[in-house]
């Protein structure tokens, strides 16, 4: 029976070395060095493990003296595989990847324990040419701090006196060559997503890939299998061993087998690296390299890793395949296993995964928050949003109407779930936040369509500065408390639309509607200036600039109000199709009107605002009168008339959308 001392043993290596160790030794024990808070994570990762009941947590801490242990339990063997991998880490590393190499020595040395220690081919820094694995100090140069940390412990290892040692060096681990897994996106996944906006182009355009030189990449079942094979050995101490791909991989070739994966073009043509060279290292000129920098940055590619994608060094690893002959473990061709990194990729790591719609349609599986959803717009919203594969959450003041929307969706085949919800109040929206994202894990998008509307006249509002309080409260600071709490988790997700139900009264200042106005216009205002910052991050907005709609917001004004009047189910299908589509703005041709009135004769559009204000009255709610029979019956006041679609009127609205900016 043999007993490890593992350190990093929940993370990526680890969890593919515990359980080859126990099934490769019946009686094997392993003690894990984990952190306290850690211990649920790896009691999770041994369960159901064959053997997990051998696999034991070891409190402690790679980065504290002596590990952190109180005590260690007897061992045969230490393997050292606690390390930061990370190319774009700083100095800080050393304290993992120096301090705690120096302590395992000392736990190694105490227990009397062959200490195997997991190096990387990082060790030969800016070497040029063959790399033996009995090379170390060739004189060569680090580019980046993990570069050198990891030499610093690998030196310390070698020169630690009166301690049996292996050393293995492997190569960029990528996923499993078997399930494509993979941990976190480092070394070439930063270029996937390069890959897959090339994927966008048809598979048979030829491209031409820059001749940049070679890389070395070698799948992590691979290192796993040879690591527990080698320090298991016998007669292999003082050995160090490099797990690389025998053959130098160029990356036009790593490129190919990942273009076919994905259905990019495939290389074509091949161009000289010059071309590129000044694009991938540092240049003296500052102005250029923060250029370079920055592009890098928008496709987000750490500079670091395209400094150091190619290896100016050949790893020679024949006393590797010596020690591993007739055992069958042996690096695999990446083209062999490129397509399922893919799609591991693409299905767990791709960063804009949930940007991507669902193939049977763009509000299948989606999740929608919904404002005011217990009547009018929002109900309808709701409904059609439902109808369309979402899963709608809806929010509303009125918990048993809100019930009733959602009764009928769940009755329809549809998934909604109400939470009753004051978007006035701080901590209502708060609590109701938490309580969505605990219980549906994220938003996808958001309808802000809770509103207040108030038609009165200035005159009338002379004393009523609440009317303008309270507008502001719902129209403005209720949507924008909302858009700030769903932000953080969109903004992580790298993926979310808000839809702001605005008014084509913003566009054309329709008179007596002052507070209600100038509260959506602050809405318009803030998401103009929102989707400029959160661009990058996936975060669109939409605007409605919705007409009078047939709701109970507008009941008090009844006949006073001007123009023709929509449904709410036209006005939900606007919604529906603000998300599916998420222009920038949705416009209705009165809006437009109005707003080039505006722009182009602002003068005469006062004026004729002005006699539609002499024409429309206040209306006898505006006014405090108690009874219609007391108010002044309006001049030449024109029923409400229903919306209906003409022929004329979608053709307008085609051509309306051939306007750039414009959709109606």
């Amino acid at each position: 029976m043999a007993t490890y001392l593992v350190t990093g043993g929940t993370g990526f290596l680890g969890r593919h070395v515990l359980p080859l160790i126990l099934d490769r030794d019946a009686s094997a024990e392993i003690h894990v060095l984990v952190r306290r808070a850690s211990v649920a994570r790896l009691e999770a990762l041994v369960d159901g493990m064959p053997g997990g009941e051998r696999v034991h947590p070891l409190i402690g801490d790679l980065t504290e003296p002596g590990l952190g242990l109180e005590s260690a339990p007897a061992a045969d063997h230490v393997l050292h595989l606690g390390a930061i991998y990370d190319l774009t880490a700083g100095d800080e590393q050393a304290a993992t990847n120096v301090d705690g190499t120096r302590s395992a020595i000392a736990l190694a040395r105490e227990l009397d324990a062959t200490l195997h220690h997991v190096s990387s081919i990082a060790v030969a820094g800016d070497h040029e040419g063959p790399f033996r694995e009995t090379d170390f100090d060739l004189g060569q140069g680090f580019p980046t701090p993990y570069h050198r940390t990891k030499f610093e412990a690998e030196k310390l290892v070698r020169d630690a006196e009166g301690l049996r040692t292996r050393i293995y060096r492997p190569a960029a681990v990528v996923g499993s060559s078997v399930t494509g897994e993979m941990d976190k996106i480092d070394g070439p996944y930063y270029l996937f997503p390069a890959i897959a906006a090339l994927a966008k182009l048809p598979a048979a355009l030829p491209v031409a890939v820059p001749r940049i030189g070679a890389t070395n990449v070698v799948p992590v079942d691979y290192v796993a299998a040879a690591v527990v094979e080698l320090m298991t050995a016998p007669g292999r101490d003082g050995q160090t061993f490099h797990l690389v791909n025998p053959r130098p991989q160029p990356v036009r070739e790593i490129y190919a087998a990942l273009a076919e994966a994905a259905g990019a073009p495939h290389p074509a043509i091949g161009l000289p690296g010059e071309l590129v060279r000044p694009f991938l290292t540092p240049t003296p000129d500052s102005a250029l390299d923060a250029g370079r920098k920055a592009v890098l940055d928008a496709l987000g590619i750490p500079s670091v890793l395209v400094e150091n994608l190619t290896l100016p060094t050949v790893f020679d690893d024949r006393d590797t395949r010596e020690a591993l002959r007739g055992t069958g473990i042996e690096v695999p061709p990446f083209a062999s296993y490129a397509g399922r990194l893919w799609t591991y990729w693409r299905e767990n790591l791709d960063p804009d995964r949930a940007r991507r719609p669902h193939p049977a349609g763009p509000l299948v599986g989606r999740h929608v928050v919904i404002t005011g959803a217990s009547s009018g717009i929002g109900r309808s919203s709701a409904i059609a949003t439902a109808r369309k594969g979402a899963k709608v959450i809806l929010l509303a003041r009125r918990t048993a109407e809100l019930d009733a929307v959602v009764t009928e969706i769940r009755a329809a085949g549809g998934e909604a779930y109400g939470y009753p919800c004051d978007i006035t109040d701080d901590e209502s929206v708060e609590h109701t936040v938490k309580a969505v994202l605990a219980e549906h894990d994220h938003v996808d998008m958001l309808v802000n369509n809770a509103g207040r509307s108030i038609r009165r006249g200035l005159y009338h509002s002379t004393d009523r500065f609440h009317d303008f309080e309270r507008t502001m409260a719902v129209n403005y600071f209720g949507a924008v408390r909302l858009i700030l709490a769903f932000l953080p988790q969109m903004r992580e997700r790298r993926f979310g639309h808000i839809v702001n139900i605005s008014s084509a009264g913003v566009q054309g200042a329709t008179p007596r509607f002052a507070a209600y106005v100038a509260s959506k216009s602050a809405l318009d205002g803030f998401t103009d200036v929102a989707a400029s910052e959160t661009l990058s991050d996936g975060i669109t907005f939409t605007t409605i600039h919705m007409p009078l709609v047939e709701t109970p917001m507008i009941a008090p004004t009844g006949r006073y109000n001007i123009g023709p009047i929509t449904s709410p189910e036209k006005a939900a299908a606007m919604v529906v199709r603000a998300l599916i589509e998420r222009p920038k703005r949705i416009d209705v041709p009165t809006g437009t009107l109005g707003e080039l009135g505006h722009v182009f004769a602002p003068a005469v559009k006062d004026r004729v605002m002005h006699q539609m204000y002499r024409m429309f009255p206040d209306s006898p709610a505006a006014e405090g009168t108690s009874t219609d029979d007391a108010a002044p019956a309006p001049r030449r006041t024109p029923e409400p008339r229903p919306h209906t679609s003409s022929v004329l009127g979608r053709a307008a609205r085609k051509v309306g959308r051939l306007v750039p900016g414009t959709h109606w």
